[in-house]
């Protein structure tokens, strides 16, 4: 089938590769425009981009597709199906009707839970245990089309969003690719979408990334795992701020300074509280238990191990460090 191909970042490019190699006709990809990123401000090429080009396919990145220049362009290209992943700009009626078999996506969770840009995240913070990926038919509603094929799969218990990005972005080529077939069969299903159990995965805001340890252990260990690694989960360590990389639940008996258990529970303290250091990390109190912190990232440093932290910066036992410089 002909193909226009449409995303941006990493998570697309599984998904670019598989179906270039699937034997179907990609006539275009089209991707966000080259911009500036990190410190430097130094002009980025797109992941897309780059793949395309390995590819040798033709590459397009109009500041917007919502153009009369733009929509005679796809006209002019004849695809059987316009496919998106991760594009970044949301698409006009009259661009999803020119394709003749219609328009499709794959969206990073078990539709219609957890609509949104940032449903990998989101998932996490929430203690879902599975989650997966859904192609649909686009409508003018954001992801909220027909359905056409689900896969699931099981979230880790210590799986950070970074890690469950990289698996759900190689499920999603595989899907794609057998929701072409389907399509190209004239077999593909349409199927409506209910109503969603959850609300909204919306954008993220580096706000979001503060620990709050005055919620549960679990809680607390969740929103670790979904920020990480954007826009990092971080609390305060002597007024600045500590990334924290990996955390994991104190569901252990606590081990003393030498790192072997005493065979006694841990101890309960206050919210932020230090209770014990370890070569296991750094025992940090919640609400109802507490958290081993395995892996930080101090203010301009490298990231290190919640052992070496402690080693380093030497916090103390029974003190509540964590507080924001104004506290």
């Amino acid at each position: 089938m002909r193909i226009v191909f449409m995303g941006t970042p990493d998570f697309a490019v599984p998904s670019l590769r598989k179906i270039d190699s699937g034997g179907h006709d990609v006539r275009l990809v089209v991707t966000q425009p080259d911009r500036p990123a990190g410190r430097g401000r130094k002009l980025t090429v797109p992941p897309v981009k780059l793949a395309a080009l390995d590819l040798g396919i033709p590459v397009e990145q109009p500041e917007t597709v919502n153009t009369d220049e733009f929509a005679a362009r796809l006209h002019s290209l004849a695809p059987d199906v316009l496919v998106v992943v991760a594009f970044g700009q949301i698409l006009k009626q009259r661009l999803l009707d020119i394709p003749s078999c219609g328009a499709i996506n794959a969206h990073a969770s078990l539709l219609p839970d957890y609509r949104g840009v940032a449903p990998i995240n989101w998932v996490i913070v929430n203690g879902e245990s599975e989650t997966g990926v859904t192609t649909m038919y686009m409508a003018r509603k954001v992801d909220a089309g027909e359905i056409i094929l689900s896969r699931s799969i099981p979230i880790g218990p210590d799986e950070t969003a970074g890690e469950l990005y990289d698996r759900l972005s190689d499920l999603s080529g595989d899907l794609l690719v057998e929701t072409l077939d389907l399509i190209e069969r004239g077999e593909a299903p349409r199927i409506p979408q209910g109503e969603p159990r959850v609300g909204y995965a919306r954008k993220l805001k580096k706000k979001d990334g503060e620990i709050d340890w005055a919620r549960d252990a679990r809680t607390v260990a969740d929103h670790i795992r979904g920020m990480t690694p954007w826009p990092g989960a971080y609390t305060w360590f002597r007024g600045k701020t500590l990334l924290v990389t990996r955390a994991r639940l104190a569901s252990m008996p606590h081990p003393t300074e030498s790192g072997h258990g005493d065979g006694a529970p841990s101890v309960t303290g206050m919210p932020g509280e230090i209770l014990s250091i370890s070569e296991v990390g750094i025992e940090v109190a919640t609400a109802d238990g507490a958290v081993f912190l395995t892996g930080v990232k101090p203010e301009g440093k490298r990231e290190m191990t919640g052992a070496e932290f402690a080693r380093g910066y030497r916090p103390e036992s029974g003190t509540c460090p964590f507080e924001p410089p104004d506290a």
